[in-house]
This record gives C-alpha cells, sequence and structure tokens, in this order.
C-alpha cells in the first residue's frame, strides 16, 4: 500500500496568526511530501508492503530504522493537520474527552500545562502526545518519528516539535509555539473522534 501525501483540510493561510502559510507550505509540502517519497522508496522489498500505515510502522519499529522514521513521520503528519483547525483549541472540548481529561490527567488547565511541558523537554526533534493507553489518558513525548503506537499506546493527540514546525514564525520560542497549538488550533473533534475510537 503506497504512502501517498493526503491535501491539508484547510488553506495554507487558514491557521494564522498562529502558523503561517509558509510554515505549512514547506512543512507539507516539502517535509512530509519527503517523508512520502523516501518511505514508498524503502518500503519496496521491505515484507511489509502490503500492511496498513499502523502495522508498517509497529512492524518496522527496531528492525528497519530507515523505514520506521518515514512512516512514522507519514502517520504523525496525516494526523496532525487534523489535529488543527482555524479558531481550534481552548477548553470547547466534547463531554466525553473532557471528562476523561478531568479524571486521567486533572482537568483542562493540568493538561495544558503537563502537554507544553512535555513539548518543551522533549530534547531535539519530537513530538509530545496525548494518548489512550490500557484505557486512560496520558502525556507523553517521543524522539523523532517514533509515536506511542509502538509503545502499546493509541495517539489522539501529537503536536510536532521538530525546528520546522515552528521556527519560521516562533524562532527558538518552542514553548510559546506550544502554548498557541494548546490556545488556538487543536481540532478538539478530531480528537474525541480517535479517543473514541481507541476506547470502543
Amino acid at each position: 500500500m503506497a504512502f501517498e501525501l493526503p491535501a491539508l483540510p484547510y488553506a495554507y493561510d487558514a491557521l494564522g496568526p498562529f502558523m503561517s502559510a509558509e510554515t505549512l507550505e514547506f512543512h507539507h509540502d516539502k517535509h512530509h511530501q519527503a517523508y512520502v517519497t523516501n518511505g514508498n522508496n524503502l518500503l519496496k522489498d521491505s515484507g511489509l508492503e502490503g500492511l496498513s500505515l499502523e502495522e508498517v510502522v509497529k512492524q518496522s519499529y527496531g528492525k528497519n530504522a530507515g523505514l520506521f522514521n518515514n512512516a512514522g513521520q507519514h502517520y504523525n503528519h496525516i494526523h496532525f493537520w487534523n489535529w488543527m483547525k482555524k479558531d481550534g483549541g481552548g477548553k470547547k472540548i466534547p463531554g466525553k474527552l473532557e471528562a476523561a481529561i478531568a479524571s486521567d490527567l486533572g482537568g483542562y488547565d493540568k493538561f495544558k500545562a503537563d502537554f507544553v511541558a512535555a513539548g518543551t523537554t522533549q530534547f531535539g526533534s519530537g513530538w509530545a502526545w496525548l494518548s489512550v493507553k490500557d484505557g486512560k489518558l496520558e502525556i507523553s513525548k517521543t524522539p523523532n518519528g517514533e509515536n506511542p503506537l509502538v509503545h502499546g499506546a493509541s495517539p489522539i493527540l501529537g503536536v510536532d516539535v521538530w525546528e520546522h514546525s515552528y521556527y519560521i514564525d516562533y524562532r527558538n520560542a518552542r514553548p510559546k509555539y506550544l502554548e498557541a497549538f494548546v490556545d488556538s488550533l487543536i481540532n478538539w473533534e478530531y480528537v474525541a473522534e480517535m479517543y473514541e475510537a481507541a476506547t470502543k
């Protein structure tokens, strides 16, 4: 199953001023496209060609670093674009997910502080995550293209902390980018859909 670059679910300038059209053009058209192109080249003759993207990610972990890195980043970015929307973020969270954030993570404010901290303290490139593991929400961080799928969890929200995700707009102020992501960009409806799927 060849990897394909999905179209962005909004216009390049839709997420301004929190994420610029220039960032999205570079990030989607250049970086994500490179993961797709390289991933497809590495998928050939890997023995994993017929599998779903999730299975390619899981089965290449620890065995085929090149394929894993590109497949992982492809998976992460397919969802990353959908985890953001115009006028998103803040406390407008669908009820069931809001209740889980309250019971598992201590409420929205604590979730925000811990999620921003995870992204801020991820040394170098990587991601911060909100996932479902053993029926409960947890916050984590991973290096490079790694994601919670390979740690027995289902990611329902992730934020990219590679420099190409924020440097054009925020320079080295990663915490400011992370706060803008939580306050103004998260597509909580998409997160809630992934939460429903992960807790069935």
